[in-house]
């Protein structure tokens, strides 16, 4: 099972992929998670994304997908994975595929939460205060307007991806302003079917 999710910030994308990973024994892997790994473990494609970071820069789609690449040929992702949080952009699902592709691999699914944006901030705040009462520490892009700057980039960049996998009869759209046991039984429905 090949699946990424798709959505913007305070979806509930990573509540959700949580629930299919314990569920379905499958990984789920954040580019930032992996890039991370990848310096720290001196691979050859960690290399490049250090000397790249150290001078300040963003790493590339490229290093990104080669950084992908390696982690999904590590054990625990042969069953298959999840993808949060990536492909960002309309040139990095399309290097996705083709990188995919030469391994002899496919997505299966892509699960779009589609959420009321305009009631995303109130989810927002909520999560913060949730957090603060819990004595928990509050997520730095929990700040509203943090949160903001991140759902206009999620607008600018990354909504046309959606439309890309519809057009390849892979996207299926959840309710994500369900309540959470609702949305998880909606994907389950969507991983079945």
């Amino acid at each position: 099972m090949r699946l990424i999710f798709l959505g913007p910030p305070g979806a509930g994308k990573g509540t959700q992929a949580a629930r299919i990973v314990e569920k379905h024994g499958i990984p789920q892997l954040s580019t930032g998670d992996m890039l991370r790994a990848a310096v720290a473990a001196g691979t050859p494609v960690g290399v490049k994304a250090k000397a790249v970071m150290d001078a300040g820069g963003l790493v590339s789609d490229e290093i990104v997908i080669g950084i992908v690449a390696d982690r999904i040929e590590e054990a625990d992702a042969r069953k298959g994975f999840i993808l949060d949080g990536f492909p960002r952009t309309l040139a990095q699902a399309q290097a996705l595929d083709e990188m995919l592709e030469s391994k002899g691999l496919k997505l299966d699914t892509v699960l779009e939460l589609k959420v009321d944006q305009s009631r995303l901030v109130e989810r927002i705040v909520k999560r913060a205060d949730e957090a603060r009462a819990a004595g928990q520490p509050v997520r730095k892009d929990d700040d509203p307007e943090v949160f903001k700057v991140r759902l206009e980039a999620y607008n600018r960049d990354t909504a046309v991806v959606a439309p890309y996998y519809e057009k390849r009869g892979q996207l299926i759209a959840i309710d994500g302003m369900q309540p959470v046991d609702a949305v998880t039984a909606a994907i389950e429905k969507a991983l079945a079917g």
